[in-house]
């Protein structure tokens, strides 16, 4: 008996031993909006596939882009217009898998601003996220024909923190939420859904693709990464799948993995049936008609668009296509 739980506990080392490690910088901090990653983590999908996974939390100050480019991460979650924009900038991010098929972003207004339409915009105070989040809004109001100085006319952006402070206070007429988080602090702050007029940004026909994974381009010339990378895809859909299967435990798995302590139980399991609703559906695999309807949006900005040309080489299924058919 001794020597073989010395024989097994030998095993299970040398497979830990050879476990491939792969670091995952996520675009925001511990929630349910990365609820996938989480469960395969915890469920053990990634350690079938003969993973290692590290979840690196977001924040404030951290850019997904700079830690990838800085070596910190092999593959990072965010939304493609920061992506596309960094690509032109001499960043080769390249998205190889979309989990998220649908977009949360809005504009939330007080329907005492007397704003009822886009129409309404002109010369009221717009609370913008910056941090490659101001894109999709730039292109928006670039397509709108509104200039964001500030000029009459156009709009006043307001640099807006991750909170929703610029409504509550009234420092502006709408600011910027998505669909499972900052909406439903505005909810749980007493203002009523009937005292608010939101703009989803699919409505509005400028939806961008949001929560894509992304890695470097010369990376993916190896082909050990791309092996590394079909695995890891693999496990992490396997995870999203689960999640919106169980979405309350889901829930529960992320709040243990939150070392803040500062989410609340009721929040991560709202969030985590609204985030369900915008990775329904997907398989992982980008959908190659939604990525040319977030190039055309990023480039229809007129003088000051948010890239200048359409990107070549910025999304590949090479991942996918082997992760989906394995």
């Amino acid at each position: 008996m001794r020597k073989l739980m010395t024989a097994s506990l030998l095993a299970l080392m040398a497979g830990s031993a050879s476990a491939e490690d792969v670091t995952l910088q996520l675009k925001w901090v511990t929630q349910a909006q990365f609820a996938g990653y989480y469960v395969a983590k915890d469920k053990g999908f990634y350690e079938e596939e003969g993973l290692n996974v590290d979840i690196k939390p977001g924040g404030p100050d951290i850019a997904p882009t700079q830690v990838i480019a800085g070596g910190g991460a092999d593959v990072m979650v965010d939304w493609m217009p920061a992506a596309l924009a960094a690509r032109e900038k001499g960043l080769a991010l390249v998205n190889i898998a979309q989990p998220f098929a649908s977009s949360g972003m809005m504009l939330t207004c007080l329907a005492e601003s007397g704003i009822t339409s886009p129409a309404d915009f002109p010369d009221k105070t717009l609370g913008v996220w910056f941090f490659g989040n101001e894109y999709p809004f730039l292109s928006w109001m670039s397509q709108l024909g509104l200039a964001t100085d500030g000029s009459a006319g156009g709009v006043t952006v307001l640099k807006q923190g991750f909170n929703v402070d610029p409504l509550l206070q009234k420092q502006a007429a709408c600011i910027s939420t998505m669909t499972y988080n900052e909406y439903w602090q505005v909810i749980d702050a007493g203002i009523t859904p009937e005292q608010l007029v939101t703009f989803k940004y699919e409505d509005q026909g400028v939806a961008t693709l949001e929560d894509g994974l992304y890695v470097l381009e010369d990376r993916l010339a190896d082909p050990a990464f791309q092996e590394t990378m079909v695995k890891f895809v693999r496990a992490s859909m396997k995870g999203w799948k689960y999640a919106e299967a169980n979405p309350d435990e889901a829930a529960m798995i992320v709040l243990e993995n939150d070392e803040t302590g500062a989410q609340t139980e009721k929040h991560q399991k709202r969030m985590m049936g609204e985030v369900a609703k915008l990775t329904a559906g997907s398989n992982g695999a980008l959908d190659v008609a939604a990525a040319e309807r977030t190039v055309a949006s990023l480039l229809s900005g007129g003088s000051d668009p948010v890239i200048t040309k359409a990107p070549e080489g910025a999304w590949t299924s090479m991942i996918t296509d082997k992760a989906l058919a394995e």
